[in-house]
């Protein structure tokens, strides 16, 4: 598949980037892409959640009301979930939401991704930059010649560019992540994936694996 090379202006240079047909052009499996971004998701929960159960509350042990005889239900505790101000029945309690996935299934989640962005002509190839600072005026700019000013955009380096990801920072619409960062959630979560030149060959080299 080949896609035309941008440069920052938003303008053709006249090359083409040829993407590779086994990480662009797959058979998207849609089971593996949702258990990527489940996965994905899984991992940002704290799952510090707490509520106090009836062991833990602060309350008389008595028995209230003797067992039978008053026509209602027996009652031990006025600590019990039944009654106002006592321990909560069933509570979250704190636990790991983290589950394993195979590399392999997870490789295949990114290139479906990857696949359905490509049919959507979502993917832009744009030729590798700098920016002299870090001045998110400078990277607005970029995003508006390339028509993707108030679009979610995730913008991939091929290595570590610190200027173009403090420019960035502030910009709720945009994301910036290296080739080795690039995660399904962040693919599919993109309206539109801009590669710069410099990073098609590190992503086709960890996904063709």
């Amino acid at each position: 598949m080949k896609v035309a090379v941008v440069d920052i202006k938003g303008k053709e240079t006249g090359r083409k980037a040829d993407l590779s047909d086994a990480v662009f052009a797959i058979e998207p499996n849609n089971h593996a892409v949702y258990l990527d971004v489940k996965q994905y998701l899984a991992n940002q929960r704290q799952g510090t959640h707490k509520s106090k159960e009836r062991a833990e509350i602060a309350g008389s042990t008595r028995k209230i009301k003797k067992q039978k005889g008053t026509g209602t239900a027996r009652a031990g505790s006025i600590k019990s979930g039944v009654f106002k101000g006592g321990g909560r029945m069933f509570g979250p309690r704190p636990r790991n939401y983290s589950f394993k996935l195979n590399k392999g299934l997870k490789r295949l989640a990114r290139r479906s991704a990857l696949t359905m962005k490509a049919n959507d002509n979502a993917i832009t190839i744009v030729e590798d930059f700098n920016l002299d600072a870090p001045k998110t005026k400078d990277f607005v700019n970029v995003l508006k010649a390339l028509g993707l000013e108030n679009k979610k955009s995730l913008i991939v380096l091929g290595e570590s560019n610190n200027n173009v990801y403090l420019s960035s920072r502030n910009l709720k619409t945009t994301k910036v992540v290296t080739s080795s960062e690039l995660s399904t959630y962040s693919i599919i979560n993109a309206n539109n994936v801009v590669f710069l030149e410099g990073s098609l060959e590190g992503v086709e080299s960890n996904l063709s694996k």
